[in-house]
């Protein structure tokens, strides 16, 4: 059966504007680093990609490698596309990134001109798309100047391949930099894109976020919940279907401490008390700083997905709320 998108699929989603610029993301971002891979469920990858569009999501955050194995993501992203998507792709922002190891020898990572130019070639060609709205540099490369990986990213827009340059996981000095080589070449950074949560501030504490609001751009957050810690998965122990009991997840077993339960167990009380559950406290204090445009969420079922986008129903905190939390973290 022929996918039709919800015709209140706007009704209930915030959209912001991405820094200085024309373009809005939703709140809520659907990114496809886990579960949509070729070992993952694709009928349940289909359905979360329809859940989201029906209900506002109009992002979906892809990168070359993701999986596993790498690159199958953005595949099975192009199966679904064009079986039941095709219809929306105006209404969609799709992004991809290009930086870390995705083929043998020296040309397959990093942030050559060479790799970056050939990796969106082969994106674009794995989920069938003329152009990508955004394209990252994924990480900055220490022996590679930034001149030339951001004329990558410019030569990629002049050629139509894409609409937007953004990078991820860039300093505040590197940020500064790539926008001002960007800017020479005639092109803006749209976005940044970091790691950013309750649990991993080192971004916040450089001064990202003021660099971001300084330049007039945007940021867009991956992982919100700390890899699913952020939630109630991990309060009784380690869940058979949850990514810290994936033998090829990012979450080892090893970080889920005693000493981390008890906080995430009294940051649980805080969001019962506040009427939300973890995830949603958590995604709603990323979503509470101003640089940030959208937080980027990976699910594994609509359920949590619906959970996700019950953020947007509370996003204020109270001073007594942040300073608590900061005192049950410790920082």
């Amino acid at each position: 059966m022929t996918y039709t998108a919800s015709p209140t699929r706007y009704e209930t989603m915030t959209y912001n504007r991405c820094g200085n610029s024309g373009l809005k993301l939703p709140a809520i971002s659907l990114g496809l680093w886990h579960n949509f891979g070729d070992v993952d469920d694709f009928q349940r990858a289909r359905e979360m990609l329809f859940f989201a569009f029906d209900h506002g999501i109009t992002h979906f955050d892809l990168a070359n490698n993701y999986g596993p194995p790498p690159g199958s993501a953005e595949s099975n992203f192009g199966i679904i596309l064009k079986s039941d998507l095709a219809h929306y792709r105006d209404e969609l922002i799709i992004s991809t990134k290009a930086g870390y190891l995705m083929w043998d020898g020296p040309y397959g990572d990093w942030g050559s001109r060479k790799y970056l130019t050939a990796s969106l070639d082969q994106s674009l060609k794995r989920m069938g798309l003329d152009y990508v709205d955004i394209f990252y540099s994924h990480r900055p490369d220490p022996d590679t100047p930034l001149e030339e990986t951001m004329d990558a990213l410019a030569q990629a827009i002049r050629q139509g391949k894409a609409l937007y340059a953004g990078v991820s996981n860039y300093s505040p000095e590197q940020t500064h930099r790539a926008a001002a080589i960007l800017k020479d070449m005639g092109v803006r950074l749209l976005i940044h894109q970091p790691p950013y949560s309750m649990l991993r501030r080192n971004f916040e504490t450089a001064g990202l976020f003021d660099t971001l609001d300084e330049l007039g751009v945007g940021a867009i957050c991956f992982s919100p919940l700390a890899q699913g810690l952020l939630t109630d998965k991990y309060l009784d122990g380690i869940p058979a279907d949850s990514r810290a009991a994936k033998e090829h997840g990012y979450l080892k077993k090893e970080a889920i401490t005693t000493g981390l339960v008890e906080k995430l167990k009294k940051l649980n009380e805080l969001a019962l008390h506040r009427g939300q559950s973890l995830a949603q406290m958590a995604t709603a204090w990323v979503l509470r700083q101003k640089a940030v445009t959208s937080a980027l969420v990976g699910t594994s079922r609509v359920e949590q997905l619906l959970d996700n986008l019950k953020t947007l129903e509370k996003l204020d905190f109270t001073s007594d709320e942040l300073a608590e939390i900061d005192t049950i973290l410790g920082t």
